[in-house]
């Protein structure tokens, strides 16, 4: 079977990934405090998972440091990227946590909770973690009730196709044991 181009230009190596690589996801920039640090990534798995009440699933990878973040949030803000935003596609997708302040790279302020939000991106919500999903996978679900929309106006997304020039700041191999949160809580690094 010969492979499709799949995440970050590598050759598709599942029935899974040939399948998902064409739909193309638009891209997020998911933003969080632990009242201690503060973590932001892009985000290519999310959806709304619920018209009434208006609920919202991101999943974010265990091997970022915004994931070791969030698993102690409680406010998220989710900003919808622009086919403008590249720039910002680039600080926090290619960057980790773990080795610089991408919000020194960038112009944000507090929002709910002291939430970090990113002033270039006006279309955006803070949500309040509802559930957490952890399976065993390399992401883990986090579900937010929306408690403040900023919409400034129909957008074309960033999507995924339009940042395979970029490599992640983590590769998925890199995610910390234990496989779960029901085995422990991860490690700050």
């Amino acid at each position: 079977m010969s492979g499709v181009r799949g995440m970050h230009g590598c050759v598709a190596a599942t029935p899974l990934e040939q399948l998902t690589s064409n739909l193309d996801a638009p891209l997020v920039v998911v933003t969080a405090t632990n009242g201690r640090q503060r973590g932001g990534c892009v985000v290519g798995f999310h959806c709304q998972c619920s018209v009434e009440p208006g609920r919202f699933a991101i999943w974010l990878s265990k091997a970022n440091h915004t994931f070791r973040v969030g698993w102690q949030a409680d406010r998220f803000a989710i900003h919808f990227l622009t086919e403008a935003d590249h720039d910002i596609a680039e600080v926090f997708g290619t960057n980790t946590g773990d080795e610089i302040d991408k919000f020194a790279l960038s112009q944000w302020h507090p929002g709910d909770g002291g939430v970090p939000l990113l002033d270039a991106c006006p279309n955006r919500f803070v949500g309040r973690r509802i559930a957490l999903l952890d399976e065993g996978s390399d992401h883990v679900c986090i579900v937010v009730e929306p408690i403040e929309i900023s919409f400034a106006g129909p957008f074309r997304p960033l999507r995924h196709s339009q940042v395979q020039d970029l490599d992640p700041g983590h590769a998925t191999e890199d995610r910390p044991r234990p496989a779960t949160l029901a085995e422990g809580a991860p490690s700050s690094r």
